[in-house]
């Protein structure tokens, strides 16, 4: 077929569709639902990966994460790791002194278990991000300040009640007003605000900043029972490998491990948890794949109906091609070509559902950088024309196989 030819073939099918605009929608319903979730889904876990993967990188490339099992994408604790004692901050101290290849230790102090909340005047705050931390963290986690400043080795030291607020806690209780100086309540203590932090620059999508860091004293005289740390360990710039190794050394003679057993503690760097969440992804990607194929196989059989009814309708059609010399290659290619262009309005649609999808989880989500990635809106479109190929085959080799007589004859 020529290039005329199968641009008229293409306008056939248009006109085709245009005048069955109902039946030819219901027809690729299916592989708009399909191709739009490939889109939707696509751009949605390829703004997630960027989103957690910034994140995870903004513990630095440099860092280690060391808690009493591994940090990262889990599946559940093992009975035994729920039974570890946690890391202490006598383990911080070793660690800053016998590691020569750390730069820095900061422990983290989490509170004991429970609802806590503050209050300014007559707003109160639920679900706070609760820490004690020492005056290093601040270096050692690249926070920014927004207003204010972190507190100080001697105001840990003398446990003062003073208290750095997020961003979003901020928000929260002391919008409308100047916030240092000002005294808010945590679980029924009065703490002076001394600080606001910015958000960081790289957070986990839709988790609102309600930090409150307080000096790693002060936490403990306010929980005399938390006992739960976390070090962010820093290693000296090259050194990630040789500072992992050390940090291991002396945290199992800190805990005694036996030489036969396994580390009762987990070494986490920032490269390792995006390896692990995208191992998560690539099993979502996978369901994607499978749930988007079973809209599309839906989408396909209708399509095949549909060309059969339309064979059926144009039979006297066909008859009149080929009395007037149409081959069977010709009208093959004229069905195909009428499948083709019906999926692949059907493909468009479905990125332009796709899109929509990924909008409105931006709009939902301002911190998820959804975007429709390119291997998304290409195999949107291939899967939508393979569609039409696959489908319109035997509709096809049933049109071009009808005798022009018998054809002819049809009423």
């Amino acid at each position: 077929m020529s290039i005329s030819s199968f641009g008229s073939g293409i306008g056939l099918a248009l006109e085709t569709i245009r005048s069955h605009k109902l039946r030819a929608a219901l027809t690729v319903l299916g592989v708009i639902i399909g191709t739009g979730t490939i889109i939707g889904v696509g751009s949605i876990l390829a703004g997630l990966d960027g989103a957690i993967t910034n994140a995870l990188r903004s513990f630095g490339t440099n860092s280690l994460i060391v808690f009493k099992f591994q940090v990262g994408v889990r599946h559940g604790l093992t009975a035994e790791e729920r039974m570890r004692k946690p890391l202490t901050l006598e383990n911080a101290h070793a660690i800053a002194e016998r590691c020569r290849s750390v730069e820095h230790v900061s422990p983290y102090l989490f509170p004991t278990w429970g609802i806590h909340k503050a209050r300014y005047k007559s707003f109160d705050l639920y679900n706070l991000d609760l820490g004690g931390v020492e005056e290093g963290f601040a270096v050692g986690s690249n926070v920014e300040m927004m207003h204010g400043r972190f507190f100080t080795d001697i105001e840990n030291r003398h446990r003062l009640s003073v208290v750095v607020l997020g961003e979003d806690a901020f928000k929260a209780l002391l919008a409308n007003v100047n916030p240092i100086g000002k005294w808010v309540e945590i679980d029924g203590h009065q703490f002076e605000v001394i600080g606001v932090m910015k958000r960081p620059a790289a957070s986990f999508p839709g988790e609102p900043d309600n930090r409150f860091l307080m000096p790693y004293f002060t936490m403990r005289k306010m929980f005399p029972q938390a006992e739960e740390h976390m070090l962010v360990v820093i290693a000296k710039e090259g050194k990630l490998a040789a500072a992992a190794d050390e940090v291991r050394a002396v945290l199992r003679q800190q805990r005694r491990v036996p030489h036969s057993k396994p580390d009762n503690f987990g070494i986490s760097t920032a490269e390792q948890m995006v390896e692990e969440f995208r191992r998560l992804t690539a099993t979502t990607a996978i369901v994607m794949v499978v749930l988007s194929s079973i809209g599309l196989l839906v989408g396909g059989i209708g399509v095949m109906n549909i060309m059969l009814v339309s064979v059926t309708e144009r039979t006297r059609e066909i008859g009149i091609r080929k009395a007037v010399g149409a081959r069977r290659a010709d009208i093959i290619l004229q069905f195909l070509t009428e499948a083709v262009v019906l999926t692949g309005l059907g493909g468009l649609a479905g990125m332009t559902f796709g899109w929509l999808i990924s909008l409105a989880s931006r709009l939902a989500f301002p911190n998820l950088p959804t975007a429709v990635p390119l291997w998304a809106a290409a195999l949107g479109v291939i899967v939508s024309v393979g569609v039409g190929l696959f489908f319109g085959i035997w509709p096809a080799s049933k049109a071009a196989r009808l005798d022009p007589v018998v054809a002819l004859r049809y009423e």
